[in-house]
């Protein structure tokens, strides 16, 4: 890092700066010196104007909402119709006629012929769709039956249908947010990058939110929301819908005065402000004192986001607050909307979370997907929509992701393994392109055969859209591979 990094322009010492400024300022300091320090950084890089070769356009997106389907959404039952499934059902792939494209390919000989699982995968039977699809706009991109409200959007939206991972079990949600084998260790999660880079748009509110539950433990747990080895300040604060209480850990509760509770931040600024001259460079510091200051200031500004109830009667009914399926997502899908209007920087929406997921349909795929689809299609179809109809879409980058796609043979009763080696994503607004599908995988779903994408170039195309150049985002002591980096998608870009 340059040397100039060191002090501040009138050329005082972080050392000096943070023992003599006290109080309430001292947090605010900290956290306009991280942020200084990111901007710093990431323009420090004499690359950051181009990015894998092409120059750096301005950024078309200011916030980014990040849907997550944990457990495996299966791509041929979503955003990527298989009707060759209906067609060769009941054979298994070696004896569909579709055998010498999927068992020839290059991709098949290099990645998955060794794999444990492969064989196995290969000699169940191909199993049909369980849901019709139609094509759905003006563009004609084809969307299933079970994602009406999204496929009515889908002249915003850019289907990616060759995303892959490496991982063939649910830890592949750590490596979705994090482009991480979980047995690589820890590493920060792409909201934490977009967080690193780029720091907050409002003082009171966190800059990087969670809602809803994450993956468990053995799927990387908050892994995939947490900055690693950037620092705890580049954690998502994961809130609860409770409008009551939706911060529990950031009030004193009713019995403590608010003059009780200022004299105590008070003495824990005078203590914590000790503490950062004597470890300045100390991340644990460095986050105690921005979370109390910040924590201080969500208790007024936290429960305002929370008034839904302050919507009108025609919204409610747009995300689907009044029907007990849609309700709990649509609460959720909802304040990601407050909260990106409020300048918070990156909103990570959760559905199914807990464990390996709850879209995991091993068995009675049609049972399974056919009751969560509801759940999500309305309330993420009205973002889309609410988002757009305020003027927001253009500037507010939404994600739709999911761990891995599911096979194209049966397993157990009427279900679909976990399958990494072709799924769908989409994206949506900040300057991304709409009514496309792009990318592709064989007739039945196997693998992605055209354009392929690991999943760090989603992470690449979000970071790229948001101004910052992945390549510039690297801390001293942590190198990162190629792959980690990922390649905008250029083009879903508009």
């Amino acid at each position: 890092m340059a040397t100039h990094h060191e002090s501040f322009p009138c050329h005082r010492t972080r050392r000096s700066f943070l023992a003599d400024f006290g109080g309430g300022f001292t947090g605010l300091a900290m956290g306009a010196m991280l942020h200084r320090d990111r901007v710093v950084r990431a323009n420090d890089d004499a690359a950051r104007s181009v990015i894998d070769g092409q120059p750096q356009k301005q950024p078309k997106a200011k916030s980014v909402i990040w849907l997550f389907m944990g457990g495996g959404v299966s791509h041929m039952e979503s955003f990527d119709p298989k009707p060759a499934l209906n067609k060769y059902a009941g054979l298994t792939i070696e004896e569909s006629p579709v055998a010498d494209k999927v068992l020839k390919s290059p991709f098949y000989r290099k990645n998955v012929r060794d794999f444990a699982g492969g064989p196995r995968k290969l000699m169940s039977k191909l199993y049909p769709m369980q849901i019709s699809y139609r094509p759905r706009g003006e563009c004609g991109v084809e969307v299933t039956d079970w994602w009406p409200h999204v496929g009515s959007m889908i002249d915003d939206i850019a289907v990616v249908r060759s995303c892959w991972c490496t991982d063939n079990d649910h830890a592949a949600q750590y490596e979705m947010h994090t482009g991480h084998h979980i047995f690589d260790g820890y590493h920060p999660s792409v909201g934490s990058w977009a967080h690193y880079g780029l720091g907050s748009l409002n003082d009171d509110l966190p800059s990087f939110v969670a809602i809803g539950e994450p993956p468990g433990v053995c799927c990387g747990g908050k892994g995939a929301q947490n900055g690693a080895y950037l620092g705890p300040e580049h954690n998502a604060v994961h809130l609860k819908f409770d409008a009551n209480n939706p911060l529990p850990y950031a009030s004193p509760g009713p019995e403590v005065f608010q003059e009780e509770q200022a004299a105590e931040f008070e003495l824990l600024r005078e203590l914590n402000n000790l503490s950062a001259a004597k470890h300045p460079d100390d991340s644990l510091v460095r986050a105690r004192i921005k979370s109390y200051e910040l924590a201080f200031r969500m208790q007024t500004s936290i429960p305002e986001v929370f008034k839904i109830t302050n919507e009108t009667a025609a919204t409610a009914d747009l995300y689907g607050l009044n029907n007990s399926v849609t309700k709990s997502f649509a609460e959720s899908c909802l304040l990601a909307r407050r909260l990106v209007e409020r300048g918070v920087r990156f909103v990570q929406l959760y559905h199914g979370g807990g464990g390996g997921g709850s879209w995991d349909a091993h068995s009675n795929l049609k049972d399974n997907h056919g009751k969560l689809s509801p759940q999500v299609d309305q309330p993420i179809g009205a973002l889309l929509q609410d988002l757009k109809q305020r003027g927001l879409l253009e500037e507010t980058l939404v994600v739709w992701a999911t761990e891995f796609g599911r096979t194209p043979g049966e397993e157990g009763t009427k279900g679909r393994d976990h399958h990494p080696y072709g799924f769908s994503c989409w994206l949506a607004g900040g300057g991304i392109k709409g009514g496309i599908a792009h990318g592709t995988t064989d007739d039945i779903g196997f693998h992605a055969a055209e354009h392929r994408h690991y999943v760090t170039d989603i992470h690449a195309t979000v970071l790229t859209q948001l101004g910052l150049n992945p390549r510039s985002l690297e801390v001293p002591g942590h190198k990162r591979l190629e792959i980690e980096f990922g390649k905008p998608i250029r083009e879903i870009v508009a």
